[in-house]
């Protein structure tokens, strides 16, 4: 039932462009919560759509008590509308999940029983997914590798629907990083985390928000932010060609003397290949070192991760 003044459990849900999923999402979530015997509420948070996502959102929250819209007033990004929706979500649990219902609402009772034993912070990892067999290779590989490189031991890095406690979403919003990754920072202020399993479904209608440079630029925030190791390595790989450089430069010394100048005149592009190679390593470290730079940089300015525009509640006109 919808809490009143003090909901239990908060569903926050990022929009951007869902028009086409608006009422379906709607209704299979409201049937789900019907059964949910707690206090609730559910916040959906309109990331600049372009479309008819907030119409159709004031046209639901009109008819669904418990219904809150936040709209931004630009486009923020999937991290600032899930931020907006923690702070403005008053439930002691949190659940987000995307309104492409790829991830079932009927899959919440799933996570609401894990908040009863105890746990703080529910993670999920997707079975039978419904993706393209290049995505799910790429995200089996993406997650084996930010585990290795960032410590962090997550499953599935990509599963929306995911579940918070209170203290663990106050941490959150006391430590705004710049394009930091939710469910990695989660872990930090967890004392009993669990990970379960959910069903994966297609998704219902529109397109796919992130394209294939959204995900590389996902996969590089949590290596540029949860870890040292890229630094790390840079300094080993470069350590590395160091000494190779010094090796081959004693080599062609050597050579020059054994063989003439004849020979040494001919290994020309020999001399240009491993340049090349040098300068291509040197650009790739300049462009790594210059990642971490920039978050420094964008971190130093503190520009806040999302602008709120207006906060509707049920049964008002005006926000």
């Amino acid at each position: 039932m919808p809490g009143e003044t003090a909901p239990r459990l908060s569903i926050v849900a990022p929009m951007y462009n869902e028009a086409a999923n608006v009422a379906e999402f709607c209704r299979r979530l409201f049937a789900v919560l019907a059964e949910v015997p707690e206090p609730w509420e559910v916040v959906c948070v309109d990331d600049g759509s372009t479309d008819r996502t907030l119409e159709l959102l004031r046209a639901e929250q009109r008819r669904r008590p418990g219904l809150r819209v936040v709209r931004l007033a630009r486009n923020c990004g999937q991290h600032g509308a899930v931020m907006a929706g923690f702070a403005e979500s008053r439930g002691e649990w949190v659940i987000t999940l995307d309104a492409d219902l790829q991830n079932p609402p009927e899959e919440i009772p799933r996570l609401l029983a894990a908040f009863r034993e105890g746990h703080d912070l529910v993670g999920t990892y997707r079975v039978g997914r419904r993706d393209t067999r290049f995505r799910k290779w790429a995200s089996r590989v993406t997650n084996r590798l930010i585990t290795r490189i960032s410590g962090i031991s997550l499953r599935d890095f990509g599963c929306m629907l995911r579940g918070y406690s209170r203290r663990v979403v106050d941490g959150i919003l006391r430590n705004p990083e710049y394009r930091t990754f939710i469910p990695a920072l989660a872990t930090f202020f967890a004392a009993n985390p669990v990970e379960i399993p959910v069903r994966h479904e297609a998704r219902a209608g529109g397109d796919s928000k992130y394209s294939l440079l959204k995900l590389l630029g996902l996969q590089l925030d949590l290596m540029t932010g949860f870890s040292l190791w890229p630094l790390r390595l840079l300094f080993l790989v470069g350590s590395g060609l160091a000494v190779a450089g010094l090796a081959m430069a004693a080599l062609i010394l050597v050579l020059r003397f054994v063989l003439g100048a004849e020979w040494a005149a001919q290994g020309v592009f020999t001399l240009f290949a491993v340049l090349f190679f040098f300068v291509g390593g040197q650009f790739f470290a300049l462009g790594l070192l210059g990642e971490y730079i920039g978050r420094i940089f964008q971190a130093v300015r503190r520009r806040p991760a999302y602008l709120v525009g207006e906060v509707y509640e049920h049964g008002d006109d005006a926000p």
